[in-house]
């Protein structure tokens, strides 16, 4: 089998030493990866965040005059790779991409409290499945008022919040609003939906990072495990299923990796870009199905136990391709905007891609 080689760098414009220098942050934290068992909540490392506070990796895309470092998502996109890469479960995207984002963007002040974000229905019921809401000191919570939205901040234990996670373990809480103390300034529908498109970008970019972190290990265990006197990587049947693995997992980055691009070079407003994220989000979904397939099939039993380390990846995938959109949501919103395009169109539309 010929040797597959990963990328997981978003964009060749980041510093090679910054993505040395996150890696080395996070090497040696907790080796042996995040394995919390069915409903075991797992809560993020404070000492580790206050540790990467000073390196400005808390709000590396936050502007330099509020306390940020000014970088950009392409930063951003290698710091939640590595995060994934190293098993460290953390607001960093939360925080940073989506709550304080939007606080800058309302001309709200800040400061160095830890926030997570909540868009509250229409219908007025509970938000649920609010990543880190009882974990956060303050939740950045977005209420409908009228044709648009309030954007309201509120210290976190001030709100009712009932914990739920996902399935490895993050918060994925129950937010309970009263409307009397929704009370802040409204916000422009435009910024709702710029969230709503770095939300499912944020998403796609974790997903990518856990799919080549599983076929990563499928290549290195099938190249070193034998079996019959021969390593299993000389199987046909193997190297078929790694090469379909790392194909799924190759095309998924690379639509997410043009839907950033298109992101980044047009400050989130071109005319495609909800084309291109819902495509990233689609193949990305679809990739994990295959991916944790193929990469389980070829550990054997081995993969199967709990304290395996392919977990750490594989049940990540699982699940944050649902988050911010099902993967049949994305997947309507391609065929959908595929079918009103027409054949013309939407060559036009792929091949621009701006």
């Amino acid at each position: 089998m010929n040797t597959i080689e990963l990328t997981t760098s978003a964009s060749t414009a980041v510093d090679p030493d910054l993505v040395i220098m996150m890696d080395d942050v996070f090497a040696d934290y907790r080796r042996a990866g995040i394995r919390a068992a069915a409903g075991e909540r797992v809560a993020y490392d404070r000492g580790l965040w206050r540790r990467l506070a000073p390196l400005g990796l808390i709000r590396l895309t936050g502007a330099e005059d509020s306390g940020g470092s000014g970088a950009s998502w392409y930063e951003a996109a290698e710091l939640l790779n590595a995060a994934v890469r190293h098993g460290v479960r953390a607001p960093f995207a939360e925080h940073d991409l989506l709550a304080c984002w939007l606080m800058e963007a309302a001309g709200q002040p800040l400061d160095k409290a830890v926030r997570t974000v909540c868009v509250q229905p229409r219908d007025g019921r509970a938000a649920t499945g609010v990543p880190w809401a009882a974990d956060a000191d303050r939740i950045v919570v977005l209420s409908p008022a009228g044709d648009g939205y309030r954007l309201t901040e509120f210290d976190a234990t001030d709100l009712p919040v009932t914990a739920g996670v996902n399935l490895i373990g993050e918060p994925r809480d129950k937010v309970s609003l009263d409307s009397a103390a929704l009370t802040g300034p409204t916000v422009p529908t435009e910024l709702v939906d710029q969230l709503a498109r770095k939300s499912a970008m944020v998403r796609a970019i974790q997903v990518c990072a856990a799919l080549d972190g599983a076929v990563r290990m499928s290549i290195e265990h099938v190249a070193s495990r034998v079996q019959f006197g021969r390593p299993l990587a000389k199987f046909q049947a193997i190297q078929n299923l790694i090469s379909d693995a790392a194909a799924e997992a190759a095309l998924a980055r690379a639509a997410t990796e043009a839907a950033l691009h298109t992101a980044v070079g047009t400050d989130w407003e071109s005319s495609h870009l909800d084309f291109q994220i819902a495509t990233a989000r689609s193949c990305a979904g679809h990739a994990a199905s295959v991916v944790v397939r193929n990469a389980h099939q070829v550990h054997g039993a081995l993969g199967t136990t709990h304290e395996h380390l392919l977990h750490e990846y594989t049940r990540a995938a699982l699940a944050w391709r649902s988050e911010f959109g099902s993967v049949r949501s994305w997947d309507a919103r391609v065929a959908s905007v595929a079918s009103a395009c027409g054949g013309q169109g939407l060559w036009a539309l792929i091949a621009d891609g701006s």
